[in-house]
């Protein structure tokens, strides 16, 4: 079995009470989002039915909706081809980000209470011990735990579910933005500012600092996806 199935394997959780084609597509989904098929690979229906044990069908299925989403494309005489994630996504994804996180900071912030206030400073001190250590999986993880923690306090439940559809997405440009110390230093300092912002409850404030915030992240990951090569959009 190659490392590709493997992956799809890996990502495919069949305790869910879904639909195995829906189950198939996410498990996709989430291993070319992460780059775990790389872009440019190939994959061939055949051999994922056979290996997986699985009709090609949902597999089928998988990569009709792929295509939809513009992860992977049909060429002629080839197949279908991973395209991966370009700039254009990059930006598409942090300009949703913007909206999305400015909201629930400003709606979690008025909801907040003492005690809310107190287990955030304390969950960024606990960073700063991190980022002091270089324990930087521990340290993506935190990260994380924060924004969910300012989601889970906006009570928007729908906001919430439209941001559990990009968490790949978001997963990707994370594994990306904390690979320098520089980016993480920086990330952590305005994660501060937007904790002294929602304690004020200046809402002009959250919106700027969450703007510059992921303009940051977003300058930063376009830089190294053009380093490493990702935009892959100047091969079609």
């Amino acid at each position: 079995m190659s490392t590709i199935i493997k992956a799809v394997s890996k990502n495919l959780d069949l305790s869910q009470n879904k639909p195995l084609k829906d189950l198939i597509y996410e498990a996709f989904r989430k291993t070319v989002i992460l780059g775990e098929i790389p872009a440019g690979e190939r994959i061939n229906e055949k051999e994922f039915s056979e290996n997986m044990n699985i009709s090609r069908t949902p597999i089928r299925y998988a990569l009709k909706k792929l295509t939809e989403e513009d992860l992977v494309k049909h060429v002629p005489g080839v197949g279908v081809v991973v395209k991966g994630i370009s700039i254009k996504d990059a930006y598409e994804i942090y300009d949703i980000r913007k909206a999305l996180d400015t909201l629930a900071t400003t709606t979690a912030m008025k909801l907040m209470t003492a005690e809310d206030f107190k287990v955030m400073r304390l969950h960024l001190e606990y960073c700063e011990m991190l980022n002091q250590e270089d324990k930087v999986e521990e340290l993506q993880q935190k990260f994380f735990e924060f924004n969910d923690f300012i989601y889970e306090k906006s009570q928007m439940q729908r906001l919430k579910s439209i941001v559990l559809k990009l968490s790949e997405y978001l997963m990707y440009f994370r594994d990306i933005s904390i690979s320098s110390k520089e980016r993480r230093d920086f990330a952590l300092a305005e994660h501060w500012l937007i904790y002294r912002g929602m304690k004020t409850q200046d809402a002009l404030q959250i919106q700027l600092i969450t703007h510059e915030h992921l303009d940051h992240s977003l300058n930063f990951i376009v830089k190294e996806m053009e380093k490493r090569k990702i935009d892959f959009e100047t091969n079609e």
